[in-house]
């Protein structure tokens, strides 16, 4: 890495250059740009935008990843000594660039693996230019700039998976939800049409996107990550399947080796894929419709799909992105000259990221300021403006109650459920004694786990542990969290979400925390013994 440069400072965010930046990138083709006159012009500060991780460019590679894996993200925005935008670093930068090369992460700056100067635009953009310039950039994150500040990240896969739902939504109670269509095709039902455009765009099977050229990486579940990404390097892939016998065992994604090897200070030339790789990858075939595997994608919250032909042989492997610009080319080649189709389009990705009653609007909101979510207020109708006054009301107030409820089986296997204040974690230590006691030694202490939706146990060894997993289980949308109690004093590997200071911090949070609720309990106890024993002596007296 010697040989690398630092990157060219010369990208500015100031008022004239912004636009002049944001105009020159690649615009949307001419059939999408000419619907923005058939439909509301909703811009990117509109859309389902998510809270960008940023840090200076002097930032370790090693330090990058822990901040990464610490808010559950696979991509962070860097910035220059002048805080402006100058790169972006992605889970498959780190696999590609830093795994494969044997980069020493602790010893390198970010700016020397990071992908520089990143297609951003403006938070006044068009929605469908945004959408277009990440179709045709085949790029998932999209930076958000607003007054020469990163503002957000823009996500195509939540773009896609929201349009999926709410698709189906409409379709299933028969709604039509392209306005105006009937005055191009009129006597037409606008929910057939809707119909037609859903079977148009998403009936294709995978095999529509499968190319003669396709490349799938194979390894075996010995082989090391460092020879697993070095094959991925060598294919241009960010994922491999793990087949023994050529049936898939498992999958291993750049997320998968950011996540649950750097995340957990994983060696990648001993550590072998089987150790980090989802197991039982769902797999598709050759003739799964493109609405099906989008659906399986979105369901079970994975963006790569192993694909295999007709006799179980695995022929490549889709991702998001490959469908998504699979999907967006069938309906362009198909028509791109009709205006009720580019309508339609348009209509789909309005409705797909528009503020609605998706799970993240809360998060969207947030990111808003004040003028913006007045110039929405005034926007809707009286109904939807007394609802969005309501919402932005509730805003203010504490997001989340103090309490939030756990599930935690004990060695018999009973099930205990309860509810506790999530402010520390010594509440919550102190509920596992009360319940569990008599299981735990005093001088053998467990670390608390819970599963996460990848399947990791997570560590719970401080109060920024738990804050973070609260809050990342309310934002995904779980009731609560089960529990599992580690008596192995320290299982290698497993890591904190929060916490990136190293065991010795962790172990002495997690002491801290045990020691503070063997107090209370022990105070507690003491209590009730001295009330009994006050009671026995006046009824003896």
């Amino acid at each position: 890495m010697a040989g690398l440069s630092p990157p060219r400072r010369t990208m500015s965010l100031g008022s004239g250059s912004r636009r002049a930046a944001a105009a020159g990138m690649a615009g949307p083709k001419p059939g999408l740009a000419r619907s923005v006159t058939l439909g509301s012009e909703r811009t990117v500060k509109r859309l389902r935008l998510s809270k960008a991780l940023t840090m200076p460019e002097s930032t370790t590679v090693l330090e990058a990843c822990r901040r990464m894996a610490a808010r559950r993200v696979d991509a962070a925005l860097l910035t220059d000594s002048n805080a402006l935008l100058c790169g972006i670093l992605t889970d498959k930068d780190i696999a590609t660039r830093v795994i494969a090369r044997e980069v020493r992460m602790d010893e390198t700056p970010v700016w020397k693996v990071m992908t520089r100067h990143p297609v951003f635009v403006l938070s006044d953009t068009l929605a469908v230019e945004a959408l277009q310039k990440m179709v045709q950039g085949k790029f998932r994150h999209l930076p958000v700039v607003e007054n020469g500040e990163v503002m957000a990240m823009l996500d195509i896969a939540k773009c896609l998976y929201d349009a999926i739902a709410r698709m189906e939504r409409v379709s299933e109670k028969g709604k039509a939800v392209i306005d105006g269509t009937d005055k191009y095709h009129s006597g037409s039902n606008p929910s057939s049409l809707l119909e037609a455009f859903k079977e148009q765009m998403l009936r294709p099977s995978l095999s529509t996107i499968i190319t003669a050229d396709s490349t799938v990486v194979i390894a075996a579940p010995g082989d090391s990550v460092l020879a697993a990404t070095k094959m991925m390097v060598e294919a241009h892939a960010n994922s491999a399947v793990v087949a023994v016998g050529n049936k898939p065992r498992g999958i291993l994604t750049s997320r998968d080796i950011l996540m649950r090897m750097i995340a957990r200070n994983l060696p990648a030339d001993s550590t072998p894929v089987e150790k980090v790789m989802t197991l039982d990858p769902e797999c598709a075939t050759v003739d799964t419709p493109i609405l099906d595997a989008l659906r399986t994608m979105q369901e079970r919250k994975f963006l790569h799909l192993p694909v295999m032909d007709r006799d179980g042989s695995i022929v490549c492997i889709v991702d998001v992105l490959d469908i998504t610009h699979a999907a967006i080319s069938i309906v362009e080649s198909s028509g791109t000259g009709d205006e009720a189709t580019i309508s339609m389009i348009q209509r789909f990705w309005d409705s797909a990221m528009a503020l609605g009653s998706m799970d993240d609007e809360t998060e969207t909101q947030s990111l808003m300021s004040d003028a913006t979510r007045s110039q929405i207020f005034f926007e809707k109708e009286a109904a939807r403006s007394q609802m969005m006054s309501e919402v932005i009301h509730e805003a203010a107030e504490p997001p989340y109650p103090a309490l939030f409820s756990f599930k935690l089986q004990d060695r018999r296997g009973r099930m205990h459920r309860f509810s506790c204040e999530v402010q520390s974690l010594t509440p919550l230590v102190t509920c596992i004694l009360q319940r569990l006691g008599t299981d735990i030694d005093r001088h053998r202490l467990p670390q608390i786990l819970y599963e996460d939706e990848d399947r990791d146990m997570v560590v719970l060894a401080s109060d920024d542990d738990l804050t973070a997993a609260v809050d990342h289980a309310r934002l995904s949308g779980w009731k609560g969290l089960k529990l599992f109690l580690d008596y192995s004093g320290g299982t290698p590997g497993r890591r904190s979400l929060a916490s990136n200071n190293g065991t010795t911090t962790m172990d002495l949070a997690n002491r801290e925390a045990w020691s503070a609720a063997y107090g209370g309990v022990a105070a507690g106890a003491a209590l009730v013994t001295g009330l009994g024993v006050m009671v026995y002596l006046r009824r003896a007296g």
